[in-house]
């Protein structure tokens, strides 16, 4: 049987004069477009330009002011993703939707046989979901509780879980985010295996490079409206993130920065393994004035454990941490605070920010009780409201009111309220880990610049991020986190994204050599 060209392909999925309004805010613009059997679209825009609401309207979560949305030729019912599910569409969201008190297994079949029959074939299900993982690098243990993984490991799970259910038409949102280069590739390879027998896919990403890699075609939104389709073939970087931003992208090459005294450091640190946080076997750090030091690696192998030791979240079993020379004992995050170290949690939603409180409410509530915005135990209203606004006006956070929820803003301007937050006074030491998750070329460029200014006013940063050319743009050193144990520093430079992808994935001489008694690192 001859194969249809793409261009030839009926359309799986139509989207047509799509409008849909939040208040005064007009979130999308009468937008309207095609998705063609066997074709990945990728969905390009900044953040707040309209991508996600127009998708939930696709899925039913949303009901769209007026515009339809037809599949396969029938038209879908407004705000019912049953229906959705029914025809054939997947969606892997941005933030999740799992059950955390019940099995990888069992989040992933859920809904599509009884949870309790005595008929549940789950030994087909757990060989299946296996199946998946390994073609698509998503590696996950069927009968882990989803409350005993990582942010990275739930979203491996969401991308299983749509998948398992044999969709004709796939949402994915940021899917790599959590993937080392060669399991992106691969993923990438199965992606166009599956369009090749006739599935669709939607592809919503915030790295160019990768929209460029796997894309057909791409959809570019800016303020609500659909600005332009570009064929993939004759696109270029500069090009969408002109048609994102309203401007040429500005490519910025940081220089190095020059380390100073080191200001922490973390000896033979260990950890036992706890819900969700994989054990810390004899960490070794040191990080300097001046100086940016960036962890790569997979989701999952013990980053969170060290940024809970650093910011206080968490104890940990052995080993000591010394602040400018000093060792800490009776370790808080009040202590940490004490300290003068800025936080920039990987999760905004969950940990950074909390969505009913009002912008005012967040941005002091580390330091409410300080003289600054108390007065003998009363909050001194006027005070907290002068600092929100000058955050608002300085970081340029698109925001009506210091009084508004936090929930109501966009990723972009959420994360940079947690910016400010971190940057007030001056931290002499800093951890952002994924600073950049989810956001939009413009908003990563802002927040790169803005950890490079503080890197040059004498701070000493850890950069935690699975972004590998974040990674390597920002960092002076370079360590690689696998399995709770750290890889000797390199500098900037010194190696290229295949090798750091190997040390990511557990291979190569630095872990044999620990294994073989070469002792820990200090990075």
């Amino acid at each position: 049987m001859a194969i249809m060209k793409k261009d030839e392909a009926e359309p799986v999925l139509r989207l047509d004069g799509i409008s849909i309004r939040f208040g005064d805010v007009v979130a999308n613009d009468n937008i309207s477009f095609e998705l063609k059997e066997g074709e990945i679209v990728a969905l390009l825009g900044e953040n707040g330009a309209g991508k996600t609401s127009l998708m939930n309207i696709l899925f039913g979560h949303y009901v769209a002011d007026s515009g339809t949305v037809q599949a396969f030729g029938n038209s879908l019912p407004p705000g019912d993703p049953a229906a959705a599910l029914t025809a054939g569409i997947g969606m892997v969201h941005q933030h999740f939707t799992l059950a955390d008190q019940m099995s990888v297994l069992e989040n992933i079949i859920l809904g599509t046989e009884p949870l309790f029959s005595l008929r549940q074939n789950r030994a087909a299900a757990r060989k299946r979901i296996k199946s998946l993982s390994t073609d698509f690098g998503l590696q996950v243990d069927p009968d882990s509780a989803i409350t005993d993984l990582s942010v990275g490991e739930r979203q491996r799970v969401e991308i299983l879980k749509a998948l398992y259910r044999d969709v004709r038409i796939l949402i994915l949102d940021e899917p790599t985010a959590v993937l080392t280069p060669g399991e992106t590739e691969a993923l990438f390879a199965t992606l166009h295996k599956l369009v090749a027998n006739g599935l669709s896919i939607i592809f919503i990403s915030h790295k160019l490079h990768e929209v460029l890699a796997v894309s057909d075609r791409v959809i570019v939104l800016r303020g609500g409206k659909l600005v332009k389709t570009v064929p993939t073939g004759t696109a270029t970087r500069s090009q969408l993130a002109g048609l994102m931003m309203g401007a040429e992208l500005e490519e910025t090459e940081f220089p190095g920065g020059e380390p100073r005294s080191v200001m922490l450091e973390l000896s033979s640190i260990t950890t036992q393994r706890s819900p969700g946080r994989p054990a810390l076997d004899g960490i070794e750090l040191r990080l300097s004035a001046g100086e940016i030091t960036g962890v790569a690696g997979v989701s999952g192998n013990g980053q969170a454990t060290l940024a809970a030791i650093i910011e206080g979240g968490q104890r940990p079993d052995k080993g000591t941490i010394l602040i400018n020379g000093e060792p800490q004992e009776g370790w808080s995050a009040r202590r940490a605070l004490a300290c003068n170290i800025g936080r920039i949690p990987e999760d905004r939603h969950a940990i950074g920010m909390i969505g009913e409180m009002t912008v005012t409410e967040n941005v002091i509530s580390e330091r409410y009780g300080s003289d600054r915005f108390s007065r003998y135990g009363i909050l001194d209203q006027r005070a907290c409201e002068e600092f929100a606004e000058a955050i608002i006006r300085d970081y340029d956070v698109k925001c009506p009111s210091p009084d508004i929820r936090v929930r109501l803003l966009s990723g972009g301007n959420m994360q940079k309220l947690i910016l400010a937050r971190a940057f007030d006074g001056n931290p002499e030491i800093i951890l952002a880990n994924q600073p950049t998750r989810g956001l939009d070329i413009g908003a990563v460029n802002y927040v790169h610049r803005k950890l490079i200014e503080a890197r040059d006013k004498g701070a000493a940063i850890l950069l935690i991020s699975e972004d590998l050319d974040e990674i390597r743009a920002l960092s002076d050193r370079i360590v690689v986190m696998s399995k709770g144990r750290l890889s000797p520093p390199s500098a900037r430079g010194e190696l290229s994204i295949a090798e750091l992808g190997e040390r990511m994935a557990g291979r190569g001489d630095v872990w044999e050599d620990q294994k073989s008694g070469g002792g820990k690192y200090a990075a």
